[in-house]
This record gives structure tokens, sequence and C-alpha cells, in this order.
């Protein structure tokens, strides 16, 4: 055998354990059960409750992030599910993603992202700032429930309208139903979930509750004094830490 036939050959075999690789590589990814992302860690970076991670899935690189976590680069994580969000700030890291993925967890395995989550899930993410991402009085994910800071606010009650110690103080017999409150906003979050998340209090306490958070396609600002019309609903569980015991939903902006 000629050494350019030799030559031939050895590329031949390359071209064909190649190709075997590859498509097992693409029928593996084929077979992920619906909805699962397999990713390649590229870099994690830590703060004191969450593990920022800098992914890279089909050649196409984005950030994660999940509670604490040891991460190893060049390791194979999966996920699904998580909530996307645009100009998130994180204090510790002094930097601001400009798309990200919030997760409750990435796994080693597909299969173990079908495990039973414990109880103790997280609630909201609080490594941001009040400007951009939702905070502890919205419902993101963290570890340790923040209440909302009560702001010294008195409002007059809108015409036909109630207060927020009437909402919570009455949320059995309103829910469901359509309510009018007017209040001050203190925290704004545009563009979650194709919603815009404002957070008004108006002076008013019920047994500590003194923070509605509402949704609502209408931009606002913090510190605008605005009156807001939707639909009262208790318990509401949007699934990834997102749990309210009151909400309104879909407010109109007066």
């Amino acid at each position: 055998m000629t050494y350019k036939n030799v030559t031939l050959f050895f590329i031949c075999i390359i071209a064909v354990l190649t190709g075997c690789q590859s498509g097992q590589s693409s029928k593996e990814t084929n077979n992920l059960p619906a909805g699962v992302h397999k990713v390649l860690l590229e870099e994690a970076l830590q703060t004191s409750e969450y593990t920022y991670l800098r992914v890279k899935e089909d050649g196409n690189e984005q950030w994660i992030a999940v509670p604490s976590m040891t991460a190893k680069t060049g390791e194979t994580y999966y996920y699904k599910g998580g909530i996307q969000m645009n100009k998130f700030e994180s204090k510790e890291l002094h930097r601001v993603f400009e798309t990200i993925t919030l997760l409750e967890r990435v796994a080693t395995s597909a299969t173990d992202l079908d495990v039973q989550k414990t109880a103790d899930k997280p609630d909201a993410y609080t490594d941001n700032s009040s400007g951009s991402g939702m905070d502890s009085g919205s419902a993101q994910y963290q570890r340790k429930q923040t209440p909302p800071e009560k702001k010294e606010i008195k409002v007059t009650p809108a015409k036909g309208g109630i207060t927020i110690a009437d909402l919570f103080s009455k949320k059995e017999s309103l829910a469901g139903k359509t309510v009018k409150i007017k209040g001050q906003v203190t925290k704004y979050t545009p563009a979650v979930m194709n919603k815009n998340w404002i957070h008004i209090q108006d002076g008013t306490d019920y047994n500590g509750k003194f923070d509605l958070v509402v949704t609502s396609d209408k931009e606002v600002k913090v510190g605008d004094e605005v009156t807001l019309e939707g639909k009262i609903s208790l318990n509401k569980d949007l699934g990834y830490g997102y749990f309210f015991e009151v909400i309104m939903e879909d407010a109109t902006v007066k």
C-alpha cells in the first residue's frame, strides 16, 4: 500500500469515527425528554446565595442561575423550565446580565430532573436590585423570605374603591371579583412572563399585610400614585416559586 493510499485510509477511518460520534451525540440529544435542555458548563460565578452558570447549548452561549451549588467547568448539566429575565442585576457581582434564566435546580442527568422536589423550595431571588428583576415582595427564588419594606405612605382611597387592609381582611369574599385600589408604586418590574409587575402600598395594614402585587400591561414608575382596577386571585401558584397569597391580575391603571 502506497503512502498516499495509507493516508487516505486513515482519513476515511477518522471520518467514519467522527460521523459515528456525531450521530451518537445527535441521537442522545433527540432522545431527551420534552422540555429538557442539555448544556455544557463553561464558567461558574458564586455569590453568597446563588451560582451563576455560563453554559453552551447547541453552540449557543447563555447564562442561567440556581441556588448555590458546586459546579464543575466542563461538566454536562440538564435543566427544564425556568423564568427568563432581561437586564437582571446581581448586587454581589456588580453585574447586569442582559438575559438570564432563573432555575430552581440543574441536574447531572436528565432523569434526575424528575426526582420529587422537597417542600422547602425557593420562593424568590433577592440577589438583584429593586429596579430590575423581581424582589422579595413579589415572589421569585430565594431561600429566606424577606418581607417588603413598609413605606411611610398615606393615600386617600379611590372613590368606590377599597384599601389594601380591606382587601387582605376580606380576601375570601373578594376572590374572583374586580376591585379598585389606589396606592403608591413602591416597586416596578417590566416584562416578566409577558407581564409588568407592580407593587403598591397605601399606608394601611392588616396583620402585617401592606404590600399588594399587581400584574398589568400598563407601564408605571416607582413613586407614581395610581388607581388600579383588576381581578383578585388567592393562593396563586405560577410555579418556580411564584406563589401569591393575594394578587390583582390584569389590572387597568387609572
